[in-house]
């Protein structure tokens, strides 16, 4: 009952009386009579309405249940316990009403545990519903079944997670991580098959699935690294899409990973100290030591994590932001670090307890890199309605930041915070001046001069503070400042709190030599009210007496006596021992040992001056962010973050082989197009040794064909030109017939060609020169497998390794051949087997396109207008198309303030780029708005992991005032993710990021309805996503409607027979997925607007932009 009431203080928004009174009912004891019913209240009405409820529960009637259901899920959102509800809620546990059932798994969720018996009974239905068709129903029954905290169902549970990893719906897998952590926290002996969920899991393309499985593998496995070595990339790139929260683990967690597998960037830097400004001044020995060292060359893999983190830094989550920072703390060289300071100190304007945790990281960030914070001083200024602790916090910082350059404005500040109503603050505002005194040995003077004032202020607190304050400093210098220890001691009679009495005893005590005539009277005084004082001023009063004994005995000989007496009868035990100690060391008799020769030396001893430093000295012992670190001790769970590695770990461990092909299907202009293989795209695994046989036939005839025409020179190649032209339309025709007949295959196979006939290599055509007939069947095979393997991966990435697929690639591309073969004529192969492999490529075109691997003939427009045909082999009537008009919307890439007079505007013009057919065409504007030329302005040579960019040529001068129009191209794979690079002049280098919006990524495509629908009726469940909408006023026909979807994104119109009913295509330009668009309307200014894509993410991204779009008008 005890937790329910906390509940119900932590989740219930009725403040005041209405709470109390609700703690009140449930931590009544449940003794009496009442049984159970007393924990949900004392009034009778709370058991009319439980009665009320279980019979709607158990009517007949779905309405009711489901109104009953929402009442008690809406008692529980309260905080009330409904567990007394739980026999009549588990008996709707298998509704066939979708929305009941859910409502019933969200009641489990939160009874399951401490109802178990119970739901026990209904172990099967869940099992059951982990079948459902539903993925919502799927996600809920794992999550009941995983929220059972009984050990005999964890063999249940563990089947439940294996196959809810390999479910189709994102969300289910989610659910899966997390059931992951329930179970290991259940059974550890588990552990070794939860990690290989874990592995399975990790290799998710979703960013719904990510944050959750790298939770449940810090909380499994968080030792084992190497299974992030593969997904390290992949998880760097998703990172911007992922989730807030699911954000932070991914961070944390690769913090931790860059510890140890990258070298430390802060090597070549000085020390991290508070004096950081010797490394600018060192001598010349250490420069000729450091000439000695090996320069520090960042891991590319260590830039990936800093250049993707860093756009974090705006996200609206204040824990992401966070955790960049510390991540930019612990990771990034040190002249990057100040990157986040701007960030954090945003983070000030939030709430109090943000606040806190935010100051406490800067507080530990001050110490060691004053230079970060200190432009951004008055923000660290405390405001009158701040919180205690917060005060105390920027109090901390200010003087973390107090410099010769800044102190005089640090002191001014410090002088308002002293006559502060918050004593507290008053008295560490005091310890501030103190402190400040200590490090700047310029202000000591003037910080002792404003203490001793202080000592006249009528409040006891900074009186006692300013008293012990000026003690720690008098220590550093006493012999300048015996006036001070004498106005103290004049003011001895008026202090009144006792550690500011013990602190002036201490003092007078400790340099009596120098008050020589204060000193006994003091001593006089402290005799008389020796009874009444505090025990910390009995003890320095003794001390004082036996320092006074040994200095001056003749005058106070008989008042040391006379205390040492009244101490000894003292009700404190400490008093009395320290008594007693005092005389026999001070006193000589025949008792008296060796010591008293030594009372002088021990009494008398200079003391060292105590060290002023700030509390958060030792803090960065503990990541940043962390639970450790605000509490300042290590934490259940704590995570240690390892030192840097001495010697470099192997890259190769995150190389995946899946890179290359980007890069080879962006040919620079001016070069050769590079040779495809001889691909293969229709599989059938029954034919795959008929096939074998065939191929070794055609390669016989070729490598004869060959052998006889060796010596042939490039010039008849150019004369068979217009020969294999012909040819090749002739072919290519018969080929679309044979492309309808392979429609009748499933869309995860024609997703898988379409992929394959993307990147296929371009290696193989240098076999066609050799002489040898096994080469000319080898080569080609050898391709086709690294191809294949490539190909087999998911079209979202291109960061996972295909090394497991190549006896699946060989039977595909085998078998593949042997169709294409029984569509060609068999005279044609043994005639010419060179162009019948470039057929077979050609393939991928329109049936006019020939392909010609000649540098003179591959213009811009000839390969603008091959990129711009149908990729896809899902129709022959489906191509690209012309892109509708649309007004041009330019961005900043480059203000003229950052760029140094050169300003640059970029602009999507929604054509088929040139450079690629994976890629998106972008226009650069770039205007010199300086006063003198710029030259040589380019884009830099180091290109973002994972993105292929083809550059501008290099401009050579740009006059001032003068604009210049350039294009470019950028494969973004598929992902709304920035392109990130830098443009360069002859001096400047300046970072910059293209940022596209999903409808930009597309090519318009045209098909007839027939073909739509057909393409429609392939992408549904998962590949589907809708929403009803309310149309603005001024879209509520056709022709608005239709504008304002072909401006948010580059699709073509689909002819509609209904008036209702538009329809809108498109593919993507990376992968070639086709994106279905269809806008239905309903009566009234209501909408339903459905997208089909296999494209999950892209396709949730453009339904709610055109969400927005036609809602706002």
């Amino acid at each position: 009952m005890l937790s329910m009431s906390t509940n119900s203080l932590s989740y219930n928004d009725q403040g005041g009386a209405d709470s109390a009174v609700e703690v009140g009912q449930e931590t009544t004891p449940t003794s009496s009579t009442t049984g159970s019913g007393m924990g949900f209240g004392l009034f009778s009405s709370d058991f009319k309405k439980n009665d009320e409820l279980k019979e709607m529960l158990e009517s007949n009637k779905e309405s009711l249940k489901l109104e009953a259901m929402k009442r008690i899920v809406g008692l529980i959102a309260r905080g009330k316990n409904a567990s007394e509800l739980f026999p009549a809620v588990v008996k709707n546990v298998a509704s066939k009403n979708i929305e009941l059932k859910k409502l019933v798994y969200v009641y489990l969720v939160r009874y399951a545990e401490e109802q178990q018996d119970l739901a026990l009974l209904s172990i099967s239905t869940f099992q059951r519903a982990l079948k459902d068709p539903n993925q919502l129903i799927r996600a809920s029954a794992l999550r009941v079944l995983s929220s059972i905290r009984v050990t005999i169902i964890v063999p249940i549970m563990m089947l439940a997670i294996k196959e809810a990893a390999t479910d189709l719906s994102p969300y289910v897998r989610k659910t899966a991580a997390h059931a992951i952590q329930k179970l290991y926290s259940l059974d550890p002996d588990q552990k070794e098959h939860l990690i290989e969920v874990i592995e399975k899991l990790l290799k998710d393309k979703s960013t719904l699935v990510a944050g959750s499985v790298v939770m449940a593998f810090e909380e499994v496995c968080p030792d084992r690294i190497d299974l992030i070595h593969k997904n390290y990339r992949k998880l760097c790139n998703l990172l911007v899409d992922v989730e807030e929260w699911g954000q932070v683990v991914i961070i944390t967690m690769l913090t931790r990973y860059a510890r140890t597998q990258f070298l430390s960037p802060w090597k070549e830097d000085a020390l991290f100290d508070e004096n950081s400004e010797r490394a600018f001044y060192d001598s010349d020995e250490e420069k000729k030591d450091k000439s000695d060292f090996k320069p520090y060359v960042m891991d590319p893999d260590h830039r990936l994590l800093l250049r993707n983190t860093k756009p974090l830094l705006q996200s609206r989550n204040t824990a992401v932001v966070m955790s960049v920072a510390q991540l930019y703390w612990h990771l990034a060289p040190k002249h990057e670090v100040s990157i986040v300071t701007k960030s954090l100190v945003r983070l000030l304007r939030s709430h109090r307890e943000v606040q806190y945790v935010v100051l406490q990281n800067i507080a530990t960030m001050s110490i060691q890199r004053k230079g970060m914070f200190e432009p951004y001083l008055k923000s660290f200024y405390v405001r009158s309605t701040d919180a205690t602790h917060i005060k105390t916090l920027k109090l901390e910082i200010l003087t973390n930041l107090a410099n010769e350059a800044n102190i005089s404005t640090i002191l001014r500040e410090f002088q308002t915070y002293v006559k502060s109503q918050d004593k507290a603050f008053a008295a560490a505002t005091i310890q501030a001046i103190g402190r400040c005194a200590t490090n700047i040995s310029e202000v000591t003077d003037t910080c002792l001069n404003g203490l001793v004032l202080l000592l006249s202020n009528r409040d006891e607190t900074v009186v006692a503070e300013s008293v012990v304050v000026i003690k720690k400093l008098l220590q550093t210098q006493p012999s300048q400042h015996s006036e001070i220890i004498k106005h103290m001691a004049k003011l001895f009679d008026n202090i009144t709190v006792p550690m500011a009495r013990a602190s002036i005893l201490w003092l007078i005590g400790e340099y009596c030599e120098r008050v020589p005539k204060i000193a006994p009277d003091v001593l006089r005084k402290m005799a008389k009210s020796f009874t009444s004082e505090e025990d910390i001023v009995k003890l320095q009063t003794v001390n004082l007496a036996a320092k006074l004994y040994l200095t001056n005995s003749k005058q106070t000989k008989l008042l040391t006596q006379y205390i040492l007496n009244l101490g000894k009868y003292d009700q404190n035990y400490d008093i009395r021992d320290r008594t007693r100690f005092i005389r026999q060391l001070i006193v000589p008799n025949e008792k008296s040992g060796a010591l008293s020769k030594y009372a002088k030396r021990i009494l008398l001893a200079p003391k060292p001056a105590p060290v002023l430093e700030s509390a958060f000295k030792d803090r960065d012992r503990f990541q940043l962010g962390t639970l450790s670190h605000t509490l300042n001790t290590k934490a259940t769970g704590y995570l240690e973050l390892s030192d840097w590695p001495a010697v470099a770990p192997d890259q190769s461990v995150r190389n995946v082989e899946v890179i290359e092909p980007v890069k080879e299907w962006a040919p620079t202009l001016g070069k050769a197009k590079p040779t495809k293989t001889n691909e293969k795209f229709y599989s059938d695994s029954g034919e795959e040794e008929e096939e074998e046989e065939e191929e070794e036939g055609a390669s016989g005839s070729s490598s004869s064909e060959e052998s006889s025409s060796g010596d042939s020179s490039s010039s008849s190649e150019e004369e068979s030109g217009s020969e294999e032209v012909s040819e090749e339309e002739e072919s290519s025709s018969k080929g679309s017939r044979s492309s309808e007949d392979a429609e009748k295959s499933s869309s995860h196979i024609s997703k898988k060609k379409r992929i394959q006939r993307k990147k296929t290599s371009p290696s193989s055509r240098d076999g066609d020169s050799d002489d040898d007939g096994e080469k000319k069947v080898s080569k080609p095979k050898a391709a086709s497998v690294s191809s294949q393997s490539q190909a087999g991966s998911s079209a979202d990435s291109s960061s996972s390794s295909g090394s497991g697929s190549e006896s699946d690639a060989d039977t595909e591309s085998d078998s593949g051949t042997e169709q294409k073969k029984k569509q060609r004529p068999k005279p044609k192969v043994e005639e010419k087997p060179r162009k019948e492999m470039s057929l077979l490529d050609l393939d991928d075109f329109s049936p006019s396109t020939p392909a010609i691997p000649k540098s003179s003939i591959l213009s811009p427009s000839l390969l603008g207008d091959l990129e711009g045909l149908s990729l896809s082999s899902v129709s022959s009537t489906i191509e690209v198309s012309s892109p509708a008009f649309v007004p041009v919307k330019s961005h900043e890439l480059l203000h003229r303030m950052s760029g140094k007079g050169l300003a640059a505007q970029y602009h999507f013009p929604r054509q088929p780029c040139i450079y690629g057919s994976s890629m998106v065409s972008v226009q650069l504007t770039l205007t010199n708005s300086s006063d003198s030329k710029l030259e040589d302005i380019h884009i830099g040579d180091t290109s973002p992991p994972g993105l292929s960019i083809h550059r501008f040529n290099s401009i050579e001068c740009l006059e001032p005032e003068a604009s210049i129009t350039v294009s470019m191209g950028i494969d973004f794979n598929d992902s709304t993710q920035a392109a990130n690079f830098q443009l360069c002049t002859k001096n400047d280098q300046f970072s910059v990021s293209i940022q596209p919006m999903v409808g930009e990524l597309f090519l318009p495509v045209t098909m007839t309805e027939q073909d739509f629908l057909k393409e429609q009726g392939k992408l549904t469940g998962m590949n589907e996503s809708s929403a009803t909408i309310t149309v603005a006023p001024e879209n509520a026909s056709s022709q608005p409607i239709g504008r304002k979807v072909v401006f948010v994104a580059n699709m073509g119109v689909v002819p509609s027979g209904q008036d209702n009913i538009l329809r809108f295509a498109a593919k993507t330009t990376s992968s070639g997925a086709l994106v279905l668009a269809t806008v239905e309307l309903k009566e009234g200014s209501a909408a339903l607007l459905t997208i089909n894509t296999e494209k999950t993410v892209m396709g949730s991204m453009l339904l709610r932009e055109l969400k927005t779009a036609l809602s706002q008008g």
